[in-house]
């Protein structure tokens, strides 16, 4: 379903700005194009992708900065200089995994985000026709 809407949007896209029609032919377009980008439905849809996104950028730079505070504590630990350094670069190892497995948490709730707001707006413009 998703390679179809790519598609429609790809040719309405080519359409306009290869258009030969004129002025008036970009103008009816863009005007059918606002109308149904303000409908409530598109709306709602997205409202939930902004408050999906935000909830998802404060995940991501938390993680970073507990993972900071771990190697900085490691790094401030007791015993001897190279001991510091490896209980440092251990603790940023492990960080740096975390790090990685929220990235890919947070770009795979994105992804399944998307997926259902697409899903329910083709269900929404089928129900409606």
């Amino acid at each position: 379903m998703k390679g179809k809407a790519g598609l429609v949007i790809g040719l309405a896209i080519g359409y306009v700005l290869g258009t030969r029609a004129g002025r008036e032919r970009y103008e009816q377009i863009k005007t059918q194009w606002l109308k149904v980008w303000n409908t409530e439905p598109v709306q709602t849809q997205v409202g939930k992708v902004k408050d999906f996104a935000k909830s998802q950028a404060m995940a991501l730079p938390s993680t970073l900065w507990e993972s900071a505070v771990k190697v900085t504590q490691a790094a401030g630990s007791k015993g001897t200089p190279g001991q510091k350094l490896d209980a440092a670069l251990k603790v940023g190892k492990d960080s740096a995994d975390d790090v990685g497995k929220a990235a890919q948490t947070s770009a795979q709730a994105v992804k399944d985000a998307v997926d259902e707001a697409v899903d329910d707006a083709s269900e929404n413009g089928r129900g409606g026709a």
